[in-house]
């Protein structure tokens, strides 16, 4: 039973929990200890109960039993992270919703931060930067985060529409409730499930506006994390690039916005097909063949600007479906790397690399940015 509190709160944090044991205090507490005093009516922390497997059910009982404001929602059946998050939000009652991911937190002066913001500018979406978080402490700048900077008051996505290119994830967003509503917008089942839901909110927003801070610490590395995890189920990017399509089809049938996330989703896919971690080389030429299945699918009729170098060139084999010189492609590259004796760069979902944060306090943040919890090790 989830009792629902007896004020609406201006902040719903859906928190959704699958096997993060050794990370979800350091989740909670981030938020619970970084809710500003007198504010505890403004905020509701719901945490889902995804089935976890190991003892987050009963850490959350433990908690939430000695704490105001968190609630918790626990799920008979694992559904996934997308379906999670949809149970937290039917519970949510606040004006805006933020999803935050259990195995990553945030760090001190973001609640207060992002309150501010919200009463500030009543928004339809909220943006908001962060770092990622290596085992070992390594923080590194995200490569999109350039484009939230010197974006004052609220526009629309049409004044900026550099945003669209922003990290792609439901964290890094905190969303009117009833324009989420609105939209008619949730999260479908299956991985990549951001994709269907973080675009169409920048594209449908009238009120966009960004905390150029930074917000979130997103941990990198965790062992089962999708991006950390060969499996064929990140084929399932391909439904939810349908689902984007289709919706943009539907409701924004606006060649520009259809070149720029054609030209994101190739390079997205080609992040995913290159990676490892993510796909076992005896998927890789089918993962190939669906990328060419979707780029003559989906591409612009009037064309697109390919990226520069060997990006460029990846994007220009995968429209001739020529999968023998992407891999001959991909070892000579990767082969040069080792000469060199590069270290791989981080790369972005669209594939752009990533930078190293300076020591000390981010440039982007403050020394509030620093997390007074040390990240949990395996």
């Amino acid at each position: 039973m989830v009792i629902e509190p007896t004020q609406a709160p201006l902040l719903s944090i859906v928190v959704p929990v699958y096997g993060v044991e050794p990370y979800l205090y350091q989740c909670l507490e981030s938020i619970r200890a970084d809710i500003p005093a007198g504010e505890a009516d403004a905020v509701e922390v719901i945490a889902v109960n995804d089935a976890s497997p190991d003892r987050c059910g009963e850490m959350l009982r433990s908690y939430a039993a000695g704490r105001a404001g968190i609630r918790t929602v626990h799920l008979t059946e694992n559904v996934g992270l997308g379906l999670a998050r949809n149970a937290g939000l039917d519970v949510a009652v606040g004006a805006y919703v933020w999803f935050v991911d259990s195995d990553d937190w945030l760090p001190p002066g973001t609640v207060a931060a992002v309150l501010d913001r919200l009463r500030r500018d009543r928004p339809d979406v909220l943006m908001l930067d962060h770092l990622r978080v290596h085992e070992g402490g390594r923080r590194e700048v995200d490569a999109s985060s350039h484009l939230l900077r010197g974006v004052s008051g609220v526009v629309r996505l049409a004044d900026r529409p550099q945003l669209l290119r922003v990290q792609h994830t439901a964290w890094n967003k905190v969303v009117r409730r009833g324009f989420m509503a609105e939209l008619g917008l949730r999260f479908h089942p299956g991985w990549y499930e951001d994709i269907p839901f973080s675009h169409p909110l920048l594209i449908g927003a009238e009120r966009i506006s960004v905390l150029d801070r930074v917000c979130y610490l997103y941990r990198q590395g965790r062992l089962g994390a999708i991006t950390s995890t060969r499996s064929r189920r990140h084929f399932d990017a391909f439904d939810q690039y349908e689902r984007l399509f289709d919706w943009l089809d539907r409701h924004a049938p606006d060649d520009r916005l259809r070149v720029e996330l054609f030209t994101l989703m190739i390079s997205h896919y080609l992040v995913v097909a290159g990676n490892d971690d993510r796909l076992h080389p005896r998927l890789r030429r089918a993962f190939f063949r669906r990328v060419a299945e979707h780029y003559r699918r989906y591409l612009p009729g009037a064309g697109y600007s390919r990226p520069a170098g060997v990006a460029g060139l990846k994007h220009r084999l995968v429209g001739r479906n020529s999968y023998l010189a992407y891999a001959t492609l991909r070892r000579a590259h990767r082969a040069a790397g080792r000469v060199r004796g590069a270290r791989p760069a981080a790369t972005t979902e669209d594939g752009r690399a990533g930078q190293v944060a300076e020591a000390g306090p981010p440039a982007t943040g403050t020394a509030a940015d620093q997390p007074t919890v040390m990240a949990s090790r395996r």
